[in-house]
């Protein structure tokens, strides 16, 4: 058995982000020993670092609460589940989309000042250098 410490750890989290997860419902397979303390078994911390990675790809706290709560009901909602991660997967492929269209314009603004910082003399038109050398 972990203890909350040891998880957060373990997930690159705060306690404090565990305790707000268990507070929003999405812990609620997690025990307490004796004490009232928390402890989180190894399939425990399994599914915290699914929360934390459907956290950090952007899903909502509300949307993973549901997610949990339709696994806590059985392996009858599996359709329900693999849909909702289908949804999910296809908000981060947008979002990878997003990134690599922002990365292109930032690559062009480091472009532009190498070719200025190597010839300054030349001129100093930055959109008229995005213009010429943008990417499709």
């Amino acid at each position: 058995m972990y203890t909350i410490n040891e998880v957060a750890t373990a997930c690159n989290i705060s306690a404090h982000t565990i305790r707000f997860y268990d507070k929003e419902g999405l812990l609620p397979f997690i025990t307490r020993n004796s004490t009232r303390k928390r402890q989180f078994s190894e399939a425990d911390l399994e599914v915290i670092k699914l929360i934390c990675c459907l956290r950090n790809s952007g899903m909502q706290v509300k949307e993973i609460k549901q997610y949990i709560d339709l696994c806590m009901q059985g392996k009858e909602t599996a359709p329900v589940r693999r849909e909702l991660l289908i949804d999910h997967r296809k908000a981060i492929l947008r979002q990878i989309d997003d990134y690599k269209k922002n990365l292109n314009i930032v690559d062009l603004k480091i472009a532009f000042y190498d070719s200025y910082i190597a010839a300054p003399h030349a001129g100093y038109d930055p959109m008229k250098f995005m213009l010429e050398n943008k990417k499709s």
